[in-house]
């Protein structure tokens, strides 16, 4: 039998040993905060307190081991990029705006290019890092509901709230207790909603897709089956082996590929008008398809979820069923495959496409899938 060995992100927890070891760590002490949010001083000792709350939590401690360690790196991390947002204003405030959703991508970054991490337990980690602010601004929001239900389908809505309370509990400020009590409002809004430690369930893919993508629809309303399209976008970095898994799965099935279409129009990657000419051109094929209710596969890098929305939208509007098929291999694997390919992506466009990653989730089509070597 296979040994199954748990993850973590470092054996030696030690404060010492991370400041040595991580650079994103050692910074921390650079990064100062609030004193009316943060009296107890720079994101170096607010980490430090958040961690030693969070191990001290009851809720905490009656987790799985991998769970327990899954936590204890977003709490590591769940402030890593207030080095790069932190800012203090003319009259002395200092705020980080953006830090989480920025915090989301940097933690992406290291757990795949510098400490080996699976790609299902890297994405836990990133997405607690992207929401841990949700639980004390989720009542602040235009629609609560529709947010938390949103959220609880990239992430664990009870890990969320252990993180949050952490986080509140690892500070000194005024309004500790207003931040635990809208901890817990949010606790008893996701039991209510029924996603409380697990994503809110649908009746169909299509009903999750007209309550994401409508502002007067209900999450238990289940909209009438409509009949279009199956359309199968693929998502991967460049060399992940797209190519290779569209031919061995769908090779029955028309292709639109805008590697194929530059080539065929003799137009270079790095040509940004003409990549606006190729991805008109696969667009005006791709309703040719949709018109007619024809199966494709839409096979491009679509890492960024901008761009997958806005192709989505499009077929979509066509009544398309929609499948994105995440393709990834550990990245020392990704430039060996890269390196192999007939039309190679230069070392330092790669590094910036996995700057760039943002790994699909449920919230973006009616199914998703992720096909990995770990």
């Amino acid at each position: 039998m296979k040994e199954v060995i748990m993850w973590t992100i470092d054996n030696n927890k030690s404060w010492d040993h991370l400041t040595k070891t991580y650079y994103w760590v050692a910074r921390m002490a650079e990064v100062p905060q609030s004193p009316v949010h943060h009296a107890e001083g720079n994101v170096n000792v607010h980490t430090q307190m958040v961690l030693e709350a969070l191990v001290s939590l009851p809720a905490f401690q009656e987790l799985p081991p991998q769970q327990q360690e899954i936590l204890w790196a977003a709490a590591l991390l769940h402030d890593v990029e207030k080095y790069s947002t932190t800012v203090t204003l003319p009259d002395g405030t200092i705020t980080s705006p953006g830090h989480s959703r920025k915090g989301e991508m940097t933690t992406r970054q290291i757990l795949y290019t510098e400490i080996k991490t699976p790609l299902l337990i890297r994405e836990q980690i990133a997405k607690l890092v992207r929401y841990h602010g949700l639980p004390i601004w989720l009542f602040d929001k235009t629609d609560p509901v529709k947010a938390l239900i949103s959220a609880s389908l990239e992430v664990d809505t009870r890990l969320l709230a252990l993180l949050a309370r952490a986080d509140a509990l690892g500070r000194i400020c005024q309004d500790q207790a207003d931040l635990l009590y809208r901890i817990d409002c949010f606790e008893a809004l996701a039991r209510e909603q029924h996603c409380w430690g697990q994503p809110r369930q649908f009746e169909t893919t299509q009903a999750k897709m007209h309550y994401l993508t409508r502002h007067d629809a209900g999450p238990d309303y289940v909209p009438f089956p409509t009949q279009g399209s199956e359309v199968v976008l693929m998502s991967g970095l460049p060399g992940a082996g797209k190519d290779t898994w569209v031919q061995r799965h769908y090779k029955d099935w028309p292709v639109i590929s805008l590697d194929d279409i530059r080539r065929q129009n003799g137009i270079s990657p790095t040509d940004k008008s003409g990549n606006g000419t190729v991805i008109q051109e696969a667009k005006e094929l791709a309703r040719t398809y949709l018109r007619k209710g024809q199966h494709f596969v839409w096979n491009a890098t679509n890492i960024t979820r901008q761009m997958r929305e806005q192709l989505i939208a499009l077929f979509m509007t066509y009544d398309a069923k929609v499948t994105v098929v995440y393709i990834e291999v550990p990245a020392a694997k990704l430039l060996q495959q890269n390196n192999q390919r007939e039309h190679i992506v230069p070392a330092n466009a790669m590094l910036h496409l996995i700057n760039k990653l943002e790994v699909p989730v449920s919230t973006e089509a009616h199914e998703i899938r992720y096909v990995f070597d770990d």
